[in-house]
């Protein structure tokens, strides 16, 4: 009996705890369909802004493009220019003017600092000297008369020995028994006066300014058979000067006074007054510095000259290492002079 009563007992207890659990998975069932029913009545999707139809494209921007391509493309352009710059080191060796430039070598003389080689001129056993000796002989081959009556000297750049060079060819051409007339028509930048020491008041740029008188302006040298021409003063513009007809109608009165007239003209790059002295001339004598201006640079340069139907009589290579020159390169039989074969 009483075990009975215990079993009846337990058996109660069970059965609330099953109808409780059911009471408590009712609510919750029932709240699950509730939280399930207001999920679908509920919106949370909102209109940002309104759909409209595209007026242009949204890719490719074509502006955009351009301006990156544009940076790209300057870029690119900087960089070959650099690389370009390392590679091409100018004119190392005679042997390159004719193949490179496609114009006649007319010689190449020996690297010497300026004021040794206004020394070394005075030396007509010098190996500057016998250079220019033989650049004396090629410009008589470069005329069915022989060398120029009148011709000018110019570069690409100052300091590649311009000067230098018109100094020189006409102290060779009056150690010939010539009679001849050196013209410093670098008014920007005159040095022949230094050169032969002789003073610059009055010279070239007081006839392109409009005197008449030329005589004035001769002084002689002690280099037989030279004279010179100062630039005189600096002009406001030089290549006013020498855009008119006055230089061309002084060289045509020059000649006939005088066997050679050499013109020391300015430096062709930025400068207009190159090209405008090449029309009063015979010929243009072109200098460039060894391993200097990149060839590139001096095509540029006698594409100027070209343009203005310059007659061009060829390059001199200057400013040459010895290691550089070799034989027949206009001064490499000035060095066999006083040396052992072993040394040259």
């Amino acid at each position: 009996m009483n075990r009975q009563q215990r079993d009846s007992i337990q058996y109660n207890i069970y059965q609330r705890e099953a109808d409780t659990n059911r009471e408590l998975y009712d609510g919750l069932l029932q709240r699950y369909k509730e939280i399930g029913v207001a999920g679908v009545g509920a919106n949370n999707i909102a209109i940002v802004d309104m759909a409209k139809v595209p007026e242009k494209p949204s890719s490719p921007n074509l502006m955009m493009n351009l301006a990156l391509s544009l940076l790209v493309g300057l870029g690119l352009a900087s960089m070959i220019t650099i690389a370009l710059d390392q590679v091409d080191e100018g004119l190392r060796d005679p042997t390159q003017v004719n193949r490179l430039l496609h114009v006649p070598l007319l010689g190449s003389v020996p690297d010497a600092e300026e004021m040794d080689a206004l020394e070394l001129l005075r030396d007509p056993k010098s190996a500057l000297s016998e250079a220019y000796l033989s650049i004396r002989s090629n410009l008589a081959f470069s005329t069915d008369h022989g060398v120029p009556r009148s011709l000018m000297v110019t570069s690409t750049r100052p300091a590649e020995g311009k000067s230098t060079t018109s100094l020189a060819v006409a102290t060779v051409l009056g150690r010939t028994g010539k009679k001849v007339l050196l013209i410093d028509a670098d008014m920007r930048s005159p040095s022949m006066h230094q050169f032969t020491g002789q003073p610059n008041k009055i010279g070239v740029s007081n006839f392109l300014a409009g005197e008449n008188d030329w005589r004035q302006f001769i002084l002689e040298t002690d280099v037989k058979g030279l004279h010179l021409m100062p630039a005189g003063p600096t002009p406001p513009s030089a290549a006013e000067l020498l855009s008119s007809d006055r230089m061309l109608m002084l060289v045509r009165q020059l000649i006939e006074h005088y066997d050679h007239v050499v013109i020391d003209s300015p430096p062709i790059l930025g400068l207009a007054d190159a090209p405008l002295l090449a029309r009063a001339v015979e010929g243009c004598v072109f200098v460039a510095e060894a391993e200097g201006v990149a060839v590139r640079g001096i095509k540029a340069s006698l594409g100027r000259l070209q343009s203005v139907h310059a007659h061009l009589l060829g390059v001199i290579l200057t400013k040459l290492k010895h290691k550089q020159a070799g034989y027949g390169y206009g001064y490499g039989y000035g060095y066999g002079y006083g040396h052992d074969v072993s040394e040259t």
